[in-house]
Protein backbone atom coordinates (compact mmCIF):
# COMPACT_ATOMS: atom_id res chain seq x y z
CA UNK A 1 0.00 0.00 0.00
CA UNK A 2 3.04 2.49 0.57
CA UNK A 3 4.09 1.65 -3.12
CA UNK A 4 0.88 2.71 -4.39
CA UNK A 5 1.01 6.17 -2.05
CA UNK A 6 4.82 6.61 -4.29
CA UNK A 7 3.04 5.82 -7.41
CA UNK A 8 0.10 8.71 -7.19
CA UNK A 9 3.50 10.47 -6.31
CA UNK A 10 5.11 9.51 -9.23
CA UNK A 11 2.33 10.24 -11.58
CA UNK A 12 1.59 13.46 -10.87
CA UNK A 13 4.98 14.46 -10.55
CA UNK A 14 5.10 17.66 -9.63
CA UNK A 15 7.83 20.29 -10.70
CA UNK A 16 9.61 22.21 -8.03
CA UNK A 17 8.31 25.65 -9.15
CA UNK A 18 4.67 24.44 -9.09
CA UNK A 19 5.43 23.39 -5.65
CA UNK A 20 6.87 26.82 -4.79
CA UNK A 21 3.84 28.64 -6.43
CA UNK A 22 1.47 26.37 -4.78
CA UNK A 23 3.00 26.13 -1.48
CA UNK A 24 3.09 30.73 -1.50
CA UNK A 25 -0.61 30.44 -2.31
CA UNK A 26 -1.60 27.71 0.26
CA UNK A 27 0.30 30.19 3.62
CA UNK A 28 -1.05 33.28 2.30
CA UNK A 29 -4.85 32.03 1.92
CA UNK A 30 -4.37 30.03 5.70
CA UNK A 31 -2.73 33.66 6.93
CA UNK A 32 -5.89 35.22 5.85
CA UNK A 33 -8.83 32.92 7.37
CA UNK A 34 -9.39 35.60 10.35
CA UNK A 35 -9.95 38.15 7.86
CA UNK A 36 -12.43 35.62 5.49
CA UNK A 37 -13.87 35.19 8.49
CA UNK A 38 -15.33 38.67 9.49
CA UNK A 39 -16.23 38.99 5.32
CA UNK A 40 -18.34 36.13 5.64
CA UNK A 41 -20.23 36.83 8.96
CA UNK A 42 -20.53 40.58 7.19
CA UNK A 43 -21.98 39.00 4.22
CA UNK A 44 -24.51 36.92 6.25
CA UNK A 45 -25.91 40.58 7.77
CA UNK A 46 -26.08 41.68 4.22
CA UNK A 47 -28.22 39.17 2.84
CA UNK A 48 -29.77 38.16 6.38
CA UNK A 49 -33.52 37.88 6.31
CA UNK A 50 -33.81 37.00 9.84
CA UNK A 51 -31.30 36.96 12.55
CA UNK A 52 -31.16 32.80 12.04
CA UNK A 53 -29.04 33.12 9.55
CA UNK A 54 -26.36 35.67 11.80
CA UNK A 55 -24.14 35.61 14.94
CA UNK A 56 -27.22 37.01 16.74
CA UNK A 57 -29.00 33.87 16.05
CA UNK A 58 -28.55 32.76 19.83
CA UNK A 59 -29.94 36.41 21.03
CA UNK A 60 -32.58 34.51 23.44
CA UNK A 61 -35.54 36.41 22.17
CA UNK A 62 -38.68 35.08 20.73
CA UNK A 63 -38.60 37.30 17.69
CA UNK A 64 -35.67 36.98 15.20
CA UNK A 65 -36.52 40.02 12.80
CA UNK A 66 -33.53 42.09 11.56
CA UNK A 67 -33.69 45.27 10.31
CA UNK A 68 -31.26 45.11 6.67
CA UNK A 69 -29.57 48.60 7.42
CA UNK A 70 -26.34 47.47 6.41
CA UNK A 71 -28.24 46.38 3.23
CA UNK A 72 -29.24 49.76 2.99
CA UNK A 73 -26.11 51.66 3.33
CA UNK A 74 -24.65 49.08 1.07
CA UNK A 75 -27.26 49.31 -1.56
CA UNK A 76 -26.99 53.48 -0.81
CA UNK A 77 -23.59 53.68 -1.27
CA UNK A 78 -23.39 51.61 -4.47
CA UNK A 79 -25.69 54.03 -6.66
CA UNK A 80 -23.90 57.11 -5.33
CA UNK A 81 -20.81 55.63 -6.38
CA UNK A 82 -21.78 54.85 -9.85
CA UNK A 83 -23.64 57.81 -10.18
CA UNK A 84 -21.10 59.53 -9.35
CA UNK A 85 -18.18 57.50 -11.81
CA UNK A 86 -20.86 57.88 -14.71
CA UNK A 87 -22.46 61.25 -14.45
CA UNK A 88 -22.65 61.99 -18.09
CA UNK A 89 -21.28 60.88 -21.20
CA UNK A 90 -18.11 62.74 -21.37
CA UNK A 91 -16.73 60.91 -17.99
CA UNK A 92 -13.36 59.89 -20.04
CA UNK A 93 -11.03 62.58 -21.25
CA UNK A 94 -7.87 61.79 -22.89
CA UNK A 95 -4.44 64.11 -22.01
CA UNK A 96 -1.81 63.79 -23.93
CA UNK A 97 1.68 64.26 -23.64
CA UNK A 98 3.14 65.99 -26.87
CA UNK A 99 1.24 68.93 -29.02
CA UNK A 100 1.00 66.16 -31.72
CA UNK A 101 -1.40 63.51 -30.04
CA UNK A 102 -2.85 66.29 -28.39
CA UNK A 103 -4.64 67.33 -32.02
CA UNK A 104 -8.89 66.71 -32.25
CA UNK A 105 -9.00 63.85 -34.77
CA UNK A 106 -6.25 61.86 -32.10
CA UNK A 107 -8.49 62.66 -28.81
CA UNK A 108 -11.87 62.25 -30.94
CA UNK A 109 -10.35 58.83 -31.78
CA UNK A 110 -9.16 57.63 -28.97
CA UNK A 111 -11.77 58.95 -26.83
CA UNK A 112 -14.39 57.14 -29.17
CA UNK A 113 -12.79 54.04 -29.44
CA UNK A 114 -12.36 53.98 -25.64
CA UNK A 115 -16.06 54.64 -24.79
CA UNK A 116 -16.99 52.45 -27.12
CA UNK A 117 -15.11 49.10 -25.85
CA UNK A 118 -16.43 50.31 -22.48
CA UNK A 119 -19.89 49.91 -22.98
CA UNK A 120 -19.95 47.46 -25.35
CA UNK A 121 -17.32 44.74 -23.53
CA UNK A 122 -19.60 44.69 -20.63
CA UNK A 123 -17.24 47.03 -18.19
CA UNK A 124 -19.49 49.08 -16.81
CA UNK A 125 -20.94 46.25 -15.59
CA UNK A 126 -17.77 44.81 -14.19
CA UNK A 127 -17.19 48.29 -12.85
CA UNK A 128 -20.62 47.80 -10.83
CA UNK A 129 -19.44 44.56 -9.39
CA UNK A 130 -15.87 45.80 -8.75
CA UNK A 131 -17.68 49.20 -6.39
CA UNK A 132 -19.74 46.04 -4.93
CA UNK A 133 -15.98 44.26 -3.75
CA UNK A 134 -15.17 48.02 -2.61
CA UNK A 135 -18.01 48.16 -0.39
CA UNK A 136 -18.10 44.71 0.35
CA UNK A 137 -14.58 43.70 1.04
CA UNK A 138 -12.73 47.55 1.26
CA UNK A 139 -10.29 45.50 -1.58
CA UNK A 140 -11.18 45.22 -5.27
CA UNK A 141 -8.99 43.46 -8.39
CA UNK A 142 -9.05 43.59 -11.66
CA UNK A 143 -7.34 42.43 -15.37
CA UNK A 144 -7.50 43.28 -18.76
CA UNK A 145 -8.10 40.95 -21.75
CA UNK A 146 -8.64 41.49 -25.32
CA UNK A 147 -11.28 39.08 -26.78
CA UNK A 148 -12.32 37.77 -30.17
CA UNK A 149 -15.86 36.37 -29.76
CA UNK A 150 -16.35 36.57 -34.00
CA UNK A 151 -17.92 33.35 -34.86
CA UNK A 152 -18.08 31.52 -37.62
CA UNK A 153 -21.49 29.93 -38.66
CA UNK A 154 -20.71 26.00 -39.66
CA UNK A 155 -24.01 25.93 -42.09
CA UNK A 156 -23.81 29.07 -43.79
CA UNK A 157 -19.77 29.33 -43.44
CA UNK A 158 -19.97 32.95 -42.73
CA UNK A 159 -18.27 35.04 -40.02
CA UNK A 160 -20.66 36.37 -37.23
CA UNK A 161 -19.53 39.49 -35.62
CA UNK A 162 -18.94 39.50 -32.07
CA UNK A 163 -17.26 41.67 -29.51
CA UNK A 164 -13.14 42.63 -30.38
CA UNK A 165 -11.62 44.51 -28.08
CA UNK A 166 -9.85 44.58 -24.57
CA UNK A 167 -12.05 44.65 -21.83
CA UNK A 168 -12.26 44.49 -17.73
CA UNK A 169 -11.94 41.02 -15.48
CA UNK A 170 -13.04 41.11 -12.26
CA UNK A 171 -10.53 38.56 -9.70
CA UNK A 172 -12.72 38.09 -7.07
CA UNK A 173 -11.20 38.89 -3.69
CA UNK A 174 -10.75 35.78 -2.61
CA UNK A 175 -9.11 34.17 -5.65
CA UNK A 176 -6.08 36.07 -5.33
CA UNK A 177 -3.24 36.01 -2.85
CA UNK A 178 -0.07 38.85 -2.10
CA UNK A 179 2.40 39.32 0.24
CA UNK A 180 0.05 42.24 2.23
CA UNK A 181 3.61 43.55 4.09
CA UNK A 182 4.71 44.72 0.81
CA UNK A 183 5.10 48.99 0.00
CA UNK A 184 2.80 48.57 -2.64
CA UNK A 185 1.01 46.50 -4.32
CA UNK A 186 2.58 46.87 -7.40
CA UNK A 187 6.12 45.44 -5.52
CA UNK A 188 4.21 42.30 -4.56
CA UNK A 189 3.94 38.99 -6.58
CA UNK A 190 0.24 37.75 -7.23
CA UNK A 191 -0.88 34.50 -7.56
CA UNK A 192 -4.63 34.36 -9.14
CA UNK A 193 -6.41 30.98 -8.73
CA UNK A 194 -9.68 29.59 -10.65
CA UNK A 195 -11.68 26.73 -11.20
CA UNK A 196 -12.70 25.22 -14.48
CA UNK A 197 -14.66 22.55 -15.17
CA UNK A 198 -13.17 20.08 -17.86
CA UNK A 199 -15.82 21.18 -20.42
CA UNK A 200 -15.07 24.89 -19.62
CA UNK A 201 -11.74 24.03 -20.54
CA UNK A 202 -12.64 22.38 -23.85
CA UNK A 203 -15.03 24.70 -24.51
CA UNK A 204 -11.85 27.66 -23.93
CA UNK A 205 -9.40 25.66 -26.21
CA UNK A 206 -12.07 25.69 -29.21
CA UNK A 207 -13.03 29.61 -28.37
CA UNK A 208 -9.10 30.38 -28.11
CA UNK A 209 -7.12 28.44 -30.39
CA UNK A 210 -4.49 30.70 -30.20
CA UNK A 211 -4.01 30.44 -26.49
CA UNK A 212 -1.96 26.67 -26.90
CA UNK A 213 -1.49 26.60 -23.12
CA UNK A 214 -5.29 25.99 -22.60
CA UNK A 215 -5.02 22.59 -25.34
CA UNK A 216 -1.66 21.73 -23.10
CA UNK A 217 -4.15 22.23 -19.57
CA UNK A 218 -6.45 20.04 -20.76
CA UNK A 219 -4.77 17.45 -22.50
CA UNK A 220 -2.54 16.85 -18.95
CA UNK A 221 -5.49 16.90 -17.13
CA UNK A 222 -7.17 14.12 -19.07
CA UNK A 223 -3.71 12.21 -19.12
CA UNK A 224 -3.36 12.18 -15.21
CA UNK A 225 -7.00 11.51 -14.56
CA UNK A 226 -7.12 8.71 -16.59
CA UNK A 227 -3.57 7.44 -14.76
CA UNK A 228 -5.08 7.71 -10.88
CA UNK A 229 -8.97 6.01 -12.14
CA UNK A 230 -7.67 2.90 -11.06
CA UNK A 231 -6.37 3.73 -7.67
CA UNK A 232 -8.07 2.80 -4.06
CA UNK A 233 -9.43 5.67 -2.44
CA UNK A 234 -7.36 4.81 0.88
CA UNK A 235 -4.19 5.38 -1.01
CA UNK A 236 -5.20 9.11 -1.96
CA UNK A 237 -5.71 10.22 1.86
CA UNK A 238 -1.95 9.22 2.25
CA UNK A 239 -1.53 11.90 -0.09
CA UNK A 240 -2.66 14.91 2.41
CA UNK A 241 0.15 17.53 0.93
CA UNK A 242 -1.98 17.49 -2.17
CA UNK A 243 -5.18 18.69 -0.44
CA UNK A 244 -6.50 21.12 -2.86
CA UNK A 245 -8.58 24.18 -1.30
CA UNK A 246 -12.14 23.75 -1.57
CA UNK A 247 -12.17 19.77 -1.73
CA UNK A 248 -11.92 17.08 0.82
CA UNK A 249 -8.59 15.89 -0.37
CA UNK A 250 -7.38 15.00 -3.68
CA UNK A 251 -9.19 11.66 -4.69
CA UNK A 252 -12.09 14.43 -4.79
CA UNK A 253 -10.57 16.73 -6.21
CA UNK A 254 -9.80 14.76 -8.79
CA UNK A 255 -13.52 12.67 -9.36
CA UNK A 256 -14.99 16.38 -9.02
CA UNK A 257 -14.45 17.35 -12.63
CA UNK A 258 -12.66 20.72 -12.11
CA UNK A 259 -9.21 21.37 -12.65
CA UNK A 260 -7.52 23.72 -10.70
CA UNK A 261 -5.99 26.70 -12.34
CA UNK A 262 -2.77 29.30 -10.56
CA UNK A 263 -1.36 31.91 -12.47
CA UNK A 264 1.48 33.72 -10.88
CA UNK A 265 3.04 37.21 -11.60
CA UNK A 266 5.79 39.07 -10.91
CA UNK A 267 9.09 37.56 -9.59
CA UNK A 268 10.10 34.59 -7.65
CA UNK A 269 13.32 33.16 -6.85
CA UNK A 270 13.42 28.97 -7.69
CA UNK A 271 15.07 27.46 -4.29
CA UNK A 272 15.72 24.43 -6.17
CA UNK A 273 17.64 25.66 -9.25
CA UNK A 274 19.17 28.55 -7.64
CA UNK A 275 17.17 30.95 -10.71
CA UNK A 276 15.27 34.30 -10.14
CA UNK A 277 12.43 34.64 -12.43
CA UNK A 278 11.78 38.36 -13.06
CA UNK A 279 8.70 39.65 -14.28
CA UNK A 280 7.34 36.45 -15.16
CA UNK A 281 4.11 35.20 -15.70
CA UNK A 282 3.91 31.77 -14.43
CA UNK A 283 0.95 29.15 -14.89
CA UNK A 284 0.28 26.19 -13.40
CA UNK A 285 -2.56 23.14 -13.09
CA UNK A 286 -3.35 20.79 -10.91
CA UNK A 287 -0.93 22.45 -8.11
CA UNK A 288 1.76 20.32 -10.12
CA UNK A 289 2.48 21.08 -13.62
CA UNK A 290 3.83 24.08 -14.79
CA UNK A 291 2.17 25.25 -18.63
CA UNK A 292 3.63 28.29 -19.25
CA UNK A 293 6.36 30.80 -17.85
CA UNK A 294 6.80 33.59 -20.12
CA UNK A 295 7.76 37.51 -19.70
CA UNK A 296 4.88 39.75 -18.43
CA UNK A 297 2.91 40.68 -21.49
CA UNK A 298 2.98 44.52 -21.06
CA UNK A 299 4.60 47.56 -22.08
CA UNK A 300 4.97 48.80 -18.43
CA UNK A 301 6.81 46.91 -15.70
CA UNK A 302 5.14 44.44 -13.84
CA UNK A 303 1.65 43.05 -13.68
CA UNK A 304 -1.30 44.33 -15.11
CA UNK A 305 -3.55 43.07 -11.73
CA UNK A 306 -4.41 46.54 -10.53
CA UNK A 307 -5.93 46.63 -6.63
CA UNK A 308 -7.68 49.61 -4.67
CA UNK A 309 -8.27 49.51 -0.88
CA UNK A 310 -11.43 52.13 0.34
CA UNK A 311 -9.80 52.54 4.18
CA UNK A 312 -5.70 51.71 4.36
CA UNK A 313 -4.20 50.07 6.78
CA UNK A 314 -0.76 51.12 8.02
CA UNK A 315 2.03 47.94 7.24
CA UNK A 316 -0.56 45.79 5.41
CA UNK A 317 -2.04 45.95 1.94
CA UNK A 318 -5.04 44.12 3.28
CA UNK A 319 -7.95 47.80 3.23
CA UNK A 320 -10.90 47.90 5.50
CA UNK A 321 -14.27 48.33 3.85
CA UNK A 322 -17.22 50.80 5.43
CA UNK A 323 -18.85 48.56 6.61
CA UNK A 324 -16.45 46.24 8.57
CA UNK A 325 -17.06 47.81 11.99
CA UNK A 326 -20.61 48.49 11.74
CA UNK A 327 -21.20 44.93 12.18
CA UNK A 328 -21.56 45.11 15.92
CA UNK A 329 -23.90 48.45 15.65
CA UNK A 330 -26.10 45.99 12.90
CA UNK A 331 -26.12 43.18 16.04
CA UNK A 332 -27.20 45.98 18.16
CA UNK A 333 -30.17 47.04 16.21
CA UNK A 334 -31.73 43.64 15.51
CA UNK A 335 -31.35 43.15 19.35
CA UNK A 336 -33.26 46.16 20.26
CA UNK A 337 -35.85 45.55 17.56
CA UNK A 338 -36.45 41.82 19.04
CA UNK A 339 -36.45 42.72 22.65
CA UNK A 340 -38.87 45.59 21.50
CA UNK A 341 -40.79 43.10 19.92
CA UNK A 342 -40.83 40.77 22.83
CA UNK A 343 -41.73 43.58 25.39
CA UNK A 344 -44.90 44.33 23.55
CA UNK A 345 -45.95 40.83 22.89
CA UNK A 346 -45.67 40.84 26.66
CA UNK A 347 -47.45 43.70 27.46
CA UNK A 348 -50.61 42.51 24.68
CA UNK A 349 -50.13 38.95 26.22
CA UNK A 350 -48.86 39.29 29.97
CA UNK A 351 -47.61 36.43 31.40
CA UNK A 352 -49.90 35.17 34.77
CA UNK A 353 -48.79 34.40 38.07
CA UNK A 354 -51.11 31.70 39.45
CA UNK A 355 -51.45 31.48 43.51
CA UNK A 356 -53.29 29.07 45.25
CA UNK A 357 -56.20 26.70 43.98
CA UNK A 358 -57.27 27.69 40.73
CA UNK A 359 -59.09 25.51 38.01
CA UNK A 360 -57.59 24.73 34.90
CA UNK A 361 -58.85 27.43 32.37
CA UNK A 362 -58.14 29.35 28.87
CA UNK A 363 -56.57 32.72 28.91
CA UNK A 364 -58.59 34.58 26.72
CA UNK A 365 -61.58 37.42 26.80
CA UNK A 366 -64.98 36.49 28.37
CA UNK A 367 -63.33 33.35 29.66
CA UNK A 368 -64.22 31.93 33.15
CA UNK A 369 -61.36 31.42 35.77
CA UNK A 370 -63.15 29.30 38.92
CA UNK A 371 -60.79 30.19 42.40
CA UNK A 372 -61.15 28.32 45.40
CA UNK A 373 -59.81 29.61 48.82
CA UNK A 374 -57.20 32.44 48.75
CA UNK A 375 -56.25 31.74 45.29
CA UNK A 376 -55.45 34.34 42.50
CA UNK A 377 -54.81 34.67 38.92
CA UNK A 378 -52.52 38.09 38.46
CA UNK A 379 -51.08 39.02 35.30
CA UNK A 380 -47.75 40.55 34.92
CA UNK A 381 -47.22 43.88 33.21
CA UNK A 382 -43.62 44.69 31.97
CA UNK A 383 -42.45 48.24 32.06
CA UNK A 384 -43.64 50.26 28.90
CA UNK A 385 -40.29 52.38 28.60
CA UNK A 386 -38.75 49.47 26.82
CA UNK A 387 -40.75 50.35 23.75
CA UNK A 388 -38.52 53.30 23.57
CA UNK A 389 -36.02 51.88 22.15
CA UNK A 390 -37.31 53.24 18.33
CA UNK A 391 -35.16 56.15 19.34
CA UNK A 392 -31.94 54.35 19.90
CA UNK A 393 -32.40 52.24 16.93
CA UNK A 394 -33.10 55.69 14.98
CA UNK A 395 -29.87 57.33 16.50
CA UNK A 396 -27.92 53.92 15.45
CA UNK A 397 -29.20 54.13 12.12
CA UNK A 398 -27.92 57.65 11.66
CA UNK A 399 -24.49 56.92 13.30
CA UNK A 400 -23.93 54.25 10.98
CA UNK A 401 -24.38 55.97 7.68
CA UNK A 402 -22.16 59.00 8.73
CA UNK A 403 -19.65 56.29 9.98
CA UNK A 404 -19.98 54.57 6.51
CA UNK A 405 -18.94 58.01 4.49
CA UNK A 406 -22.80 57.96 3.13
CA UNK A 407 -23.96 61.75 1.43
CA UNK A 408 -25.67 63.53 3.61
CA UNK A 409 -29.64 63.93 1.92
CA UNK A 410 -28.68 61.06 -0.01
CA UNK A 411 -31.52 59.34 0.70
CA UNK A 412 -33.46 62.52 -0.31
CA UNK A 413 -33.96 63.39 3.58
CA UNK A 414 -33.37 66.90 4.17
CA UNK A 415 -32.31 68.22 7.26
CA UNK A 416 -34.88 70.58 9.49
CA UNK A 417 -34.83 73.74 9.20
CA UNK A 418 -35.08 76.39 6.67
CA UNK A 419 -32.25 77.18 4.36
CA UNK A 420 -31.61 79.03 0.67
CA UNK A 421 -30.40 76.97 -2.19
CA UNK A 422 -26.90 78.12 -1.92
CA UNK A 423 -26.73 77.22 1.87
CA UNK A 424 -28.35 73.51 1.28
CA UNK A 425 -25.34 73.47 -1.64
CA UNK A 426 -22.36 74.02 0.50
CA UNK A 427 -23.98 71.62 3.55
CA UNK A 428 -24.06 69.41 0.76
CA UNK A 429 -20.73 70.02 -0.56
CA UNK A 430 -18.89 69.83 3.07
CA UNK A 431 -20.99 66.91 3.95
CA UNK A 432 -19.92 64.78 1.29
CA UNK A 433 -16.28 64.92 1.25
CA UNK A 434 -15.76 61.46 2.76
CA UNK A 435 -17.95 60.00 0.32
CA UNK A 436 -16.00 62.26 -2.90
CA UNK A 437 -12.78 61.18 -2.39
CA UNK A 438 -13.67 57.70 -1.71
CA UNK A 439 -14.92 57.58 -4.89
CA UNK A 440 -12.44 59.68 -6.85
CA UNK A 441 -9.64 57.36 -5.35
CA UNK A 442 -11.74 54.02 -6.98
CA UNK A 443 -10.87 56.27 -9.78
CA UNK A 444 -7.37 56.93 -9.92
CA UNK A 445 -6.18 53.88 -8.33
CA UNK A 446 -7.99 51.26 -10.39
CA UNK A 447 -10.21 52.57 -13.50
CA UNK A 448 -7.66 55.20 -14.81
CA UNK A 449 -4.81 52.23 -15.03
CA UNK A 450 -7.46 49.58 -16.35
CA UNK A 451 -8.13 52.05 -19.14
CA UNK A 452 -4.67 52.87 -20.16
CA UNK A 453 -4.29 49.19 -19.98
CA UNK A 454 -6.84 48.36 -21.83
CA UNK A 455 -5.59 51.36 -24.75
CA UNK A 456 -2.33 49.08 -24.62
CA UNK A 457 -3.91 45.75 -25.74
CA UNK A 458 -6.02 47.25 -28.28
CA UNK A 459 -2.29 49.39 -29.65
CA UNK A 460 -0.98 46.16 -29.25
CA UNK A 461 -3.85 43.35 -30.83
CA UNK A 462 -5.73 46.04 -33.37
CA UNK A 463 -4.73 44.78 -36.84
CA UNK A 464 -7.65 45.81 -38.51
CA UNK A 465 -9.80 48.63 -38.94
CA UNK A 466 -12.35 49.09 -36.09
CA UNK A 467 -15.87 51.27 -36.84
CA UNK A 468 -17.05 52.91 -33.79
CA UNK A 469 -19.93 55.14 -33.07
CA UNK A 470 -18.87 58.53 -31.89
CA UNK A 471 -22.50 60.14 -30.44
CA UNK A 472 -24.93 57.69 -28.18
CA UNK A 473 -28.27 56.72 -29.79
CA UNK A 474 -30.00 58.88 -26.85
CA UNK A 475 -28.91 61.82 -28.62
CA UNK A 476 -30.66 60.78 -31.79
CA UNK A 477 -27.17 61.81 -34.19
CA UNK A 478 -24.87 58.72 -35.01
CA UNK A 479 -21.50 59.77 -36.64
CA UNK A 480 -19.18 56.36 -37.02
CA UNK A 481 -15.69 56.45 -37.16
CA UNK A 482 -13.31 53.81 -38.47
CA UNK A 483 -10.63 53.49 -36.32
CA UNK A 484 -7.32 52.18 -37.11
CA UNK A 485 -4.01 51.47 -35.03
CA UNK A 486 -2.41 54.49 -35.81
CA UNK A 487 -5.35 56.51 -34.61
CA UNK A 488 -5.28 55.14 -31.19
CA UNK A 489 -1.52 55.12 -30.85
CA UNK A 490 0.16 58.19 -29.01
CA UNK A 491 1.79 59.12 -25.51
CA UNK A 492 -0.57 60.15 -23.08
CA UNK A 493 -2.92 58.96 -20.34
CA UNK A 494 -6.87 58.27 -20.10
CA UNK A 495 -8.47 59.93 -16.94
CA UNK A 496 -11.64 58.81 -15.99
CA UNK A 497 -13.00 62.28 -14.61
CA UNK A 498 -17.02 61.49 -14.41
CA UNK A 499 -16.87 61.81 -10.34
CA UNK A 500 -14.30 64.38 -10.07
CA UNK A 501 -15.80 66.40 -12.84
CA UNK A 502 -19.23 65.92 -10.81
CA UNK A 503 -18.06 67.70 -7.95
CA UNK A 504 -15.84 70.70 -9.66
CA UNK A 505 -18.66 70.99 -12.24
CA UNK A 506 -21.31 71.21 -8.66
CA UNK A 507 -18.61 73.70 -6.48
CA UNK A 508 -18.35 76.16 -9.53
CA UNK A 509 -21.93 76.75 -10.55
CA UNK A 510 -22.35 77.56 -6.88
CA UNK A 511 -19.51 79.44 -6.25
CA UNK A 512 -20.45 81.58 -9.90
CA UNK A 513 -23.94 81.75 -9.02
CA UNK A 514 -23.00 83.04 -5.36
CA UNK A 515 -20.86 85.58 -6.94
CA UNK A 516 -22.83 87.12 -9.79
CA UNK A 517 -25.80 87.31 -7.64
CA UNK A 518 -24.47 89.08 -4.94
CA UNK A 519 -23.07 92.68 -3.88
CA UNK A 520 -19.50 91.91 -4.78
CA UNK A 521 -21.80 90.59 -8.36
CA UNK A 522 -22.51 94.38 -9.08
CA UNK A 523 -18.67 95.63 -8.76
CA UNK A 524 -17.46 92.85 -10.69
CA UNK A 525 -19.67 92.59 -13.44
CA UNK A 526 -18.04 95.56 -15.46
CA UNK A 527 -14.96 93.48 -16.34
CA UNK A 528 -16.72 90.75 -16.54
CA UNK A 529 -16.50 89.22 -20.23
CA UNK A 530 -20.17 87.97 -21.14
CA UNK A 531 -18.41 85.58 -24.43
CA UNK A 532 -15.96 83.97 -21.73
CA UNK A 533 -18.78 83.17 -19.13
CA UNK A 534 -21.07 81.85 -21.80
CA UNK A 535 -17.95 79.51 -22.57
CA UNK A 536 -17.33 78.61 -19.17
CA UNK A 537 -20.83 77.65 -18.46
CA UNK A 538 -20.98 75.73 -21.26
CA UNK A 539 -17.98 73.67 -20.21
CA UNK A 540 -19.20 73.30 -16.83
CA UNK A 541 -22.38 71.96 -17.77
CA UNK A 542 -21.46 69.92 -20.39
CA UNK A 543 -23.93 71.57 -22.63
CA UNK A 544 -21.65 71.29 -26.01
CA UNK A 545 -23.85 68.86 -27.80
CA UNK A 546 -26.63 71.64 -27.72
CA UNK A 547 -24.89 74.60 -29.44
CA UNK A 548 -26.74 77.12 -26.97
CA UNK A 549 -24.00 79.80 -27.04
CA UNK A 550 -22.51 81.32 -29.34
CA UNK A 551 -21.03 85.38 -29.71
CA UNK A 552 -23.60 87.34 -29.96
CA UNK A 553 -26.19 84.78 -31.36
CA UNK A 554 -28.85 86.85 -29.17
CA UNK A 555 -28.74 89.97 -31.34
CA UNK A 556 -28.62 88.31 -34.44
CA UNK A 557 -31.26 86.02 -33.39
CA UNK A 558 -33.54 89.25 -32.37
CA UNK A 559 -32.76 90.97 -35.50
CA UNK A 560 -34.61 87.73 -37.34
CA UNK A 561 -37.38 88.28 -35.22
CA UNK A 562 -37.78 91.41 -35.72
CA UNK A 563 -37.59 90.97 -39.85
CA UNK A 564 -39.99 88.55 -39.74
CA UNK A 565 -42.49 90.65 -36.78
CA UNK A 566 -42.06 93.64 -39.29
CA UNK A 567 -42.63 91.33 -42.95
CA UNK A 568 -45.73 90.15 -41.12
CA UNK A 569 -46.80 93.61 -40.19
CA UNK A 570 -46.76 94.76 -43.37
CA UNK A 571 -48.31 92.12 -44.75
CA UNK A 572 -51.01 91.95 -42.45
CA UNK A 573 -51.56 96.23 -43.79
CA UNK A 574 -51.57 95.19 -47.17
CA UNK A 575 -54.18 92.56 -46.71
CA UNK A 576 -56.41 95.48 -44.78
CA UNK A 577 -55.87 98.19 -47.45
CA UNK A 578 -56.30 95.85 -50.31
CA UNK A 579 -61.03 96.20 -51.03
CA UNK A 580 -62.95 92.73 -51.11
CA UNK A 581 -64.38 92.34 -54.24
CA UNK A 582 -68.35 91.50 -53.55
CA UNK A 583 -70.18 89.13 -55.17
CA UNK A 584 -72.33 89.97 -58.15
CA UNK A 585 -71.03 93.55 -58.39
CA UNK A 586 -68.77 94.49 -61.19
CA UNK A 587 -65.67 96.05 -59.74
CA UNK A 588 -65.28 99.71 -61.13
CA UNK A 589 -61.96 101.71 -61.75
Amino acid sequence: MTGQALQIEDIIGSESLAEQISMNWSTLNNQRIPWVSEKRELRDYVFATDTTTTTNQDSGWKNSTTLPKLCSIRDNLHSNYIAAAFPNDNWLQWEAYTSEDNEANKRTAIQAYMSNKVREGNSRTVISQLLYDYIDYGNAFADVEYVNETKLDEQTLEVVPGFIGPRIVRISPLDIVFNPTASRFEDSYKIVRSLKSLGDLARDVEDRPEEAMLQEALDKALETRSKLGGIDHADFDKSAGYTVDGFGNLREYYQSGYVEILRFEGDIFDNVSGTLHRNRRITIIDRAYVLSNDPLPSWSIGSNIRHVGWRLRPDNLYAMGPLDNLVGMQYRIDHLENLKADIFDMIAAPPLVIKGDVDPFTWGPYEQIHIDGDGSVTSLAPPSQALQADLQIQTLEAKMEEFAGAPKNAMGVRTPGEKTAFEVQSLQNASGRIFQEKITNFEIMLLEPLLNDMLELAVRHLDTNDIVRVMDDDLGVAEFLNITKADITAKGKLRPVGARHFAAQAQLVQNLTGLLGGALGGIVQPHVSGKKLSTLVEGALNLERFSLFSPNVKIFEDQETQELMNQAQEDVAVNQATPIEEEGIPFEE
